[in-house]
């Protein structure tokens, strides 16, 4: 097990508002200084969902390109596109950002109930997405909701793949894989030797998760899109205090961060640009 952790920050996403957690980033500039802070606290990773002026979800390019601007400007950080959006948003909407090259872009391997919703995700938008990732030279980080997407994962990247394969395991969501005392052994029991796999648990079940990845030699998500209070009734003060706790909690379990440079390495990045080493 190596005892380097990587720490991604999953900062906006697509359905918290400011109502619900103040402290939310939403312009370039909130976006910027909330990265500086979240690789000052021990982030490698910046999972990066974006809003317009009125604070809605958006998969506008140019809001994109704007975004992902300020936070190279400002970081190190490695900066990962979300490819799903919101629930609501079309393929074409989905894609369209990609044409700006992040470091990696998520991409979620299955259709899953998502609360009250349906996100939708059959076997030909899969293969277009990852396609044009490749094409793009962007490694995806296969999302995983419940465990039918490991195995369409594998089937996509193919039995030799061109890229490190890592996948994000996110589980509590209503409708999907629950975070049960066993779902992490479960599912990395099924990954390929070699393989690299993060964690995260939707609201009560994060800290379970967290524990549960650390012990495992897995790596961890975290953000206010997966959790929103910092302890039963308190809202969480910032992304860079989510990160700061797992960063903690990676020190007593005996592991150390990973800056982004060195979670370059583990991932098959070089350089800021994202592009594969040779």
């Amino acid at each position: 097990m190596s005892d380097a952790v990587l720490l991604t920050v999953a900062a906006v996403g697509a359905e918290l508002t400011r109502e619900q957690q103040p402290n939310l980033p939403i312009s370039p500039e909130d976006l910027a200084r909330d990265a500086r802070a979240c690789e000052d606290s021990g982030a490698s990773i910046y999972h990066l969902h974006v809003r317009d002026d009125e604070g809605r979800p958006t998969m506008d390019v140019a809001r994109f390109r704007e975004a992902l601007d300020a936070i190279r400007s400002a970081s190190n950080l490695i900066v990962q596109f979300t490819s799903g959006g919101d629930v609501g948003d079309t393929a074409d909407e989905r894609i369209a950002p990609l044409e700006l090259r992040p470091d990696m872009a998520t991409l979620t391997t299955g259709t899953v109930n998502f609360a009250d919703a349906v996100f939708f995700n059959p076997p030909w938008l899969i293969q277009a997405f990852y396609e044009r990732m490749r094409s793009l030279g962007i490694v995806p980080e296969f999302e995983i909701f419940d465990s039918g997407m490991i195995a369409n994962a594998l089937i996509v990247a193919g039995e030799e793949p061109d890229h490190h394969l890592h996948l994000d395991l996110v589980l509590g969501v209503p409708g999907a894989m629950p975070a049960w005392e066993d779902s992490i052994d479960f599912l990395t029991n099924k990954l390929p030797e070699g393989a690299t796999w993060s964690a995260t648990g939707i609201g009560r079940s994060h800290l379970l998760v967290t524990r549960q990845a650390l012990e495992r030699g897995g790596h961890v998500r975290t953000g206010f899109e997966d959790v929103r209070y910092f302890a039963r009734g308190e809202l969480a003060t910032s992304n860079a205090q989510l990160i700061a706790r797992v960063a903690g909690m990676a020190a007593e379990a005996g592991r150390r961060v990973a800056s982004p440079d060195e979670a370059r390495a583990i991932l098959g990045l070089t350089g800021s640009s994202g592009t594969l080493t040779p």
